[in-house]
Parts: C-alpha cells; structure tokens; sequence
C-alpha cells in the first residue's frame, strides 16, 4: 500500500501542486525521498524521525521511500516535513487516511514535534481553495491563511500532536481568525464562486508610521507639480538637484498621494510577501509598497533570484513604488536589469531547470546629483571639474533606461527664502485628492479593449490613438517636437499617455494643446539629462512650452 496527500511547490507566487507519496517495504533499513528535492527537503528525514520519535512513533526497520510527484518538478524548503510525516503516520496506521486526503498540508517540523512558521502559506491556501481541499499550516500560519476566503477549512496546529488529538477526537482546533473585526468585501469584478476574493478581516501590519506631508518641502513647486502628475498617472519620474534640494523627501512623500491598494491588489501584494516572508502576524498588506534599496544592491536583490529565486526589490514594490536614490551609484548592470519589468511588468527568472516569474508593475521614482560632486548646475557653488563631471556622471545611466522614463524634472537648490516662508504648501490630501479624480476617469475609460490597463502609464499602444489623440494643434506640436528633439518610438507613446494625464488632471474630456507641451517639457528635461552639458541648447525647451 501507498499512502498520499496533497502539499504545493513553488514557483514565484505560483503554487503546483505535489503529491507525497508514502511507500515502507521489506528490504534494507534506509529512507531515501526522491523527486528533485534541494537540500532542505533530503533533510527532512532527519526533522521527520526526531518530530516522530519526540510523540512515541518510532519507524520501522525497514525501506521507506518518499516520492514527491511529479518528479521532474524542483522541489525546495522545508514546508515539506510535515505532509512527509503525516503521510508516514497514515502508512503505518498512525493517522487516519481518509481524514487527511481532504487536506493539502504544509509546515516545518522541530525535532520537539512542534510545527514551524512558513513562507508562502497565502498563495497555497489560494491554490488549495480552488482545488476544493482544506488545509493545514502551522498556528504561526493559520491568520494568513484565513485570507484566502471564508469557505476554506482550517486546520493550525502547533504540534504535531496537536494534530492527532484532533482526528482522534480528543481535541479540537478551530479554524483561525484575525483579531480585527473589519472585513472587505470583494469587489464587482469577481464572480461569487471565485475562492480567490479577499473576504478575511483586516488589521494593521507593522507599527504606526509618520504621516509625511507634502507641505513640509519648502519650495520646489515644479517638482510638487511633476509628483502630482506622476501619481496621477503611475509615470516614472526622474529627479535632479544638488544635495539638499528635498528630491528624497518629496520621493518618500509619494506613496501618501496614491489612492488606497484595491481588494485585488493587496492579495497580489501580499501573496508575493508571503512568499518571501514578509508579512508580519498574519496581517494582509493594506499600505502600497515603499522601497528604497541600497546603492550596493545586486542584481539578484534588485530583480530577484539567488539560489531559490526569491522576488527582488522590483517585485516586492508591486503596486507600488520603487525609489533609487543616487540613480548613477548604482551599477550600471543591476539599473539596466529593470529595462524589462518597467516594460512588461513582471520579472522572468531563469535556470536550467525551471523558469520562475514574478510580477513587477512598479513605479519607479529616481533621484541624483547632477554631477558626483552635485553643484554641476546648482547656484553659488561650482563644480570643479567642469561640464566633464556632469557628462561622466550622467552616462552611467543608459539610454534605453532614460527612454522609459517619462518625466525628468531639474530641481534648484532652496533659497533661504524658501526656508523662512510663513506660508506653507499644499497639504498631500488636497493633491490627492486630484490625483484620486484623475485616476478615477481613467478608470471610467477603461474599456474590453484595455483590459485591467486603469493606468495611462500602463495603456497599450493599440489604444492610445482612442484616448490620447491630441487636438490638430497638439498633433502639429508634438510631430514638430519629435522631429526636433528626435523622440523614439516608445518616447513618442510614453508623451501621449503622459498628455493624457494632463488633460485628466485638468478635467479635459480630450487632450489640448497645452498638455501636450507641458508632457514635452517633461521629455525636454529627459533629452537633455542624457546629453553632454555642452551640446545641451538652453533656448530648445521654451520652443515647446506654452504660457
């Protein structure tokens, strides 16, 4: 006889499912389990044996073999231990057989017996409901797992033994819940069988963070302008200035202007930092991700991988926001490996054996000197190198990089004026408030056509001409700037969606004119970022501006 459950494999936020399959036959004393297991599961032999003998199971002296089906999929961590030991016990009459096959089971086992906390538990539970199966995880688990909808039965041991009383009938566990009382519903888009709708309680993650407001920055009203466009449109924004100008204060200010994560976005948040451990008691993300990595991080910490092809810094800023302060300190490779997510958003990892992908629809938000020294351009203080300072610096950055982004936007240093001003700016709610009606008429236009395209930012070219068509004189203007400052294809598209946010900024049924010069005012400020300071023509950016 063979005994079998149902455990899951990952592969980025995607759970496959794997049968554990239990066979104890004459022959040698030995344990062997195959089917592409990493390290840590050939080691669960060792946590299965010390968990067992903990409760008074000791296995026979015989050969036991544990294959994990389908073989030819990677199997890696440790949430294999406990599906490998409660299909043991059920082969040796230790649990009852019937009563597991209706669970897919997961958990890390201690030498004491105890259950382990996990990562990846939402999406598994996600995977189980759909396949109309329970599941067990450890307690440490069981909140985050209630996530997956109020129809999915439960099961949170901490211990193994735990778990035995309770088929046994001596001890009852009951299904998990989160200690907030607020629920959210799921949304119109959902058809109500859909086991994937988000339908648990909701409580805060972490601990309470300072409200950062835009009206602390003095000064800088066109930088101010250029966030708010950028918000309203999930643009990607590049921000130049000398030390001290407020680009990394008014960066650390843009996650406050972003209208709340939708009930599906917070599980596509969530489901990736529960993959990569990161959800705190269980607790699903309701605040759009922040990240801000390091200059020294590498290209697997930027776009993920490593040896279990973790998700990188792009993909744990899904429905967020990426800031790369000191863009040209990064290394050129590590910034040009965003080239495909901020076109595709996703990333596709590699290996010879398997493909993992993770979703990566980031806005990414860049800062940096315009030289190393950072007064290349700043008033009362002078590089001393020159214009070579500020073209050497610059051209860490690749072209095909600076194509995608849409706006680029130079920041003066702030004047004492500036500081001692009695008035301050606008306060973030006001802003966001305008940037909740932009992007609530960009909702209103999506179409079958666009699919879940509700940003501009995120528009197919295919759609474009329907919604972003300028009027015949923003059209004259726009074929005239792109003969003239040589716009690419891709920046040529990127202007028009940016138009677009303008006009839904401005209340504007259709794009005029003057949104499409204030967009080529932000690709102006691009073109010239990437050229040398001393082929740079001043009076080139007034052609298109309009008053």
């Amino acid at each position: 006889m063979v005994a079998q459950l149902a455990t899951f494999a990952f592969l980025g936020i995607d759970a496959r499912p794997v049968d554990v399959q239990v066979q104890i036959s004459g022959g040698a004393n030995a344990f062997s389990i195959v089917g592409l297991p990493d390290k840590a599961v050939s080691e669960a032999r060792d946590r299965v044996r010390g968990a067992l003998s903990a409760i008074g199971i000791g296995l026979p002296p015989k050969r036991v073999t544990i294959n994990l089906a389908p073989a030819d999929l990677p199997k890696e961590g440790a949430h294999f231990d406990l599906p490998i030991a409660l299909a043991l016990m059920a082969e040796a009459g230790a649990a009852p057989k019937d009563a597991i096959a209706d669970f897919a089971v997961l958990g890390e086992l201690g030498l004491d017996g105890s259950i382990r906390k996990i990562n990846g538990v939402l999406p598994a539970a996600i995977a189980a409901n759909s396949q109309d199966l329970g599941l067990i995880c450890p307690a440490a688990n069981g909140t985050e797992a209630t996530w997956a909808g109020n129809g999915l039965k439960i099961l949170a041991p901490a211990s193994i033994i735990q778990l035995i009383n309770h088929f046994k009938g001596t001890q009852l566990l009951t299904r998990p819940q989160a200690s907030s009382p607020n629920n959210i519903a799921p949304t119109n888009d959902k058809s109500a069988d859909d086991k994937s709708g988000i339908t648990g309680p909701l409580e805060n993650s972490g601990d309470v963070k300072p409200f950062l407001d835009l009206s602390d920055v003095k000064g800088q009203e066109t930088a101010k302008r250029a966030l708010e466009v950028a918000a309203a449109g999930g643009h990607n924004l590049l921000m130049i200035g000398p030390p001290g100008a407020g680009k990394s204060m008014l960066a650390s200010r843009l996650p406050n202007l972003l209208p709340p994560l939708s009930p599906e976005e917070m599980l596509d948040v969530s489901m990736i930092q529960s993959v990569a451990g990161l959800l705190q008691n269980g607790a699903i993300a309701k605040e759009r991700p922040f990240r801000a990595p390091h200059h020294s991080a590498s290209m697997a910490a930027m776009v993920g991988g490593g040896t279990k092809a973790k998700p990188g810094e792009a993909s744990l800023a899904h429905h967020g926001v990426l800031f790369l302060d000191e863009l040209p300190e990064f290394s050129p490779q590590v910034i040009d490996s965003l080239r495909q997510p901020l076109e595709t958003g996703d990333v596709m990892i590699a290996r010879a054996n398997m493909h993992v992908r993770y979703p990566a629809r980031f806005q990414l938000i860049a800062a940096m000197n315009p030289c190393r020294c950072g007064y290349g351009h700043g008033d009362g203080r002078t590089c001393s190198r020159g214009p070579k300072c500020s073209a050497s610096y610059q051209a860490r950055i690749s072209g095909p990089l600076l194509d995608r982004i849409d706006m680029t936007v130079n920041l003066a240093p702030v004047t004492a004026a500036d500081l001692l001003a009695a008035t301050q700016g606008e306060r973030t709610q006001d802003v966001a408030s305008r940037v909740a009606s932009a992007r609530q008429a960009a909702r209103e236009r999506r179409t079958q056509s666009t699919g879940a395209y509700a940003l501009n930012s995120a528009l197919p070219d295919g759609v474009i001409a329907d919604f972003a068509t300028p009027d015949p004189e923003g059209i004259q203007l726009l074929a005239r700037a792109t003969e003239t400052l040589g716009f690419s294809a891709r920046a040529y598209h990127r202007v028009l969606k940016l138009s677009r946010t303008l006009a839904d900024l401005d209340g504007s049924d259709g794009v005029r004119r003057r949104h499409v010069a204030e967009a080529i005012s932000y690709r102006q400020s691009n073109e010239q970022s990437a050229a040398p300071p001393s082929v740079i023509q001043p009076n080139t950016a007034q052609a298109f501006r309009v008053s």
